[in-house]
């Protein structure tokens, strides 16, 4: 009998990403999008760190809006992952500031 290997980090982040996804949509009627009450559900829950200092309260339905490229007011997987792309490449860039000022000093 094969040996199953455990999932790689990569594997294990893809697979949440879609878990996480898959959990929020479809509580508004379409099980593969997200409409405004689970985006911001994802956003309070999953993503709260961002979103609890927010002085604007409109800023996450802006967001949404921006992150709708088809204006159909839901956001696809695809849509979806164009958040979690910018928020990976956001920290990406921190860290890399952090980097080049600790190289400077």
């Amino acid at each position: 009998m094969a040996k199953i290997s455990s999932p790689t980090r990569t594997e294990w982040c893809i697979k949440s990403l879609t878990t996480v996804f898959q959990k929020y949509a479809g509580k508004d009627a379409c099980n593969y999008t997200l409409f405004e009450t689970e985006f911001l559900s994802i956003m309070n829950r999953e993503l709260a760190a961002l979103t609890k200092n927010k002085k604007d309260p409109s800023v996450l339905d802006r967001m949404m809006k921006k992150l709708d490229t088809n204006n159909d007011g839901q956001l696809g997987f695809s849509e979806f992952l164009n958040l979690t792309g910018g928020l990976a490449m956001a920290c990406h860039d921190s860290f890399l500031k952090a980097v080049r000022s600790q190289k400077r000093t």
